[in-house]
């Protein structure tokens, strides 16, 4: 078994504007870094159309409705301040969850250990009802019930280093027992939530707030002493990442002081994880990183890690 990359040239076509961080040269940055040749066996797969009714049992059907109808023939759509959508951004949201199934498939079925899902737009700030941040469905989210209705398994994790409080992913999972969202974040930061005293219906939700400025040393003690005991205590049956790189120093949207190293050292935590609770099985999805540079390194550290571990 490999690590497996799902992607598809849809999730570049998704355009918020001019001038916005979420760009389509973030997905191009790094699928041009995975083109060098130490990635030559990287396994890679292109995103299928994801299930509109499926997302429609994660989000309310209503809002999943209301997402597309916005979608315009030109130019570009305000869903929020931040959140845009032009004539293919529901073709690219279809395919960001779609893509994130696929991974789901290949690591249930044992065709592959672990994979790193590179699409957009990113998901985790996307709620019950409500687009932010970037975001219109959480692709997370969508990925955990696909794995439930379609294996029959019953507890998935979703462990969340982007620099944000993943707000969305936390709000879907906040009554479900089986689902647990864990998140190392600046705090306070956008968009406001992931105070650590926020725990979930059954201690299912496990925030980790850094300071400004927080590095190597203090994402090193969130894991030692929080991240990891509580994924493993929640043994789950199946591990999501929310590979957000914005937490690197470089990133212009936040002020953490990440880097490359972080992410392998990170990466190699999580798959000890998934390899003690759930055989090896972790699908990572792409969330934020807007400083092309870092992000490319820092992805391409993340998937050279998985590949290695």
């Amino acid at each position: 078994m490999a690590t497996l990359f799902v992607s598809h040239r849809a999730c570049i076509e998704h355009d918020p504007g001019p001038g916005h961080p979420e760009q389509p040269d973030r997905l191009r940055v790094i699928q041009r870094v995975l083109e060098a040749e130490e990635f030559m066996f990287l396994h890679r797969e292109e995103a299928r159309r994801g299930d509109i009714d499926l997302i429609k049992r994660v989000h309310d059907p209503a809002y999943v409705d209301r997402i597309f109808a916005r979608i315009p023939e030109q130019g570009e759509v305000s869903l929020d301040g931040d959140t845009y959508v032009s004539p293919a951004s529901g073709e690219a949201a279809l395919r960001a969850v779609g893509g994130a199934c696929v991974a789901v498939d290949a690591v249930m079925q044992g065709h592959e250990r672990n994979a790193f899902v590179g699409v957009r737009p990113p998901g985790h700030h996307a709620e019950y009802e409500r687009a932010m941040g970037f975001c219109l469905f959480n692709n997370a989210a969508v990925a955990a019930q696909y794995a439930r209705e379609t294996y029959g398994i019953k507890r998935v994790a979703v462990m969340d280093f982007d620099v944000h409080h993943g707000n969305g992913t936390q709000d879907l999972f906040y009554h479900d027992p089986d689902l647990f969202y864990c998140s190392t974040h600046q705090w306070p930061l956008y968009p406001g939530t992931g105070d650590p005293m926020d725990r979930g219906c059954a201690n299912n939700i496990l925030n980790v707030g850094l300071t400004a400025g927080a590095g190597t040393a203090e994402i090193q003690k969130a894991f030692h002493d929080y991240v990891v005991p509580g994924l493993v205590g929640f043994a789950p049956e199946l591990l999501i990442v929310s590979a957000g790189f914005d937490a690197h120093r470089n990133d212009p949207l936040a002020g953490l002081s990440l880097v490359e190293s972080d992410f392998i050292w990170m990466t190699e935590q999580l798959l000890r994880v998934a390899a003690q609770c759930c055989e090896n099985r972790l699908v990572s999805i792409l969330e934020g990183g807007y400083d092309l540079p870092s992000l490319a390194s820092s992805v391409l550290a993340h998937v050279r890690a998985l590949m290695t571990g």
